[in-house]
């Protein structure tokens, strides 16, 4: 599954749209902890995480996540969003929690690969 597939099932409100849409996503990682996230974070990741800052923008980009979903109605500021903007990172946003946000995403992954 790739980010426009995600994008287009409508489940997340999209934020910030990349421009990444051909990129695959790998699998699904769940971490509030930018530490761990910055070492563990697989390349093509969705990323669900209730961390709605800029360090997290620049954790994504290190880990070379697929993209960013905030869970549990988490958004970003202004000047967050502005950030994803200008370096291309694709954000999401739902009120889900963040268990119920990877469990959509990984069972849309699964389908995909069926």
């Amino acid at each position: 599954m790739n980010i426009s597939q995600l994008i287009s099932k409508n489940i997340f409100t999209l934020a910030n749209d990349g421009g990444n849409g051909d990129m695959s996503i790998s699998k699904v990682f769940c971490c509030d902890l930018l530490s761990i996230a910055m070492g563990k974070a697989p390349e093509g990741c969705a990323w669900v995480t209730v961390m709605g800052n800029s360090n997290t923008l620049a954790v994504a980009t290190l880990t070379q996540a697929a993209c960013i979903l905030f869970a549990e109605g988490i958004q970003l500021d202004d000047a967050a969003l502005d950030k994803a903007k200008e370096h291309n990172i694709t954000v999401m946003y739902t009120e889900l929690p963040i268990f119920d946000a990877a469990l959509a995403v990984h069972q849309l992954i699964q389908e995909n690969l069926a």
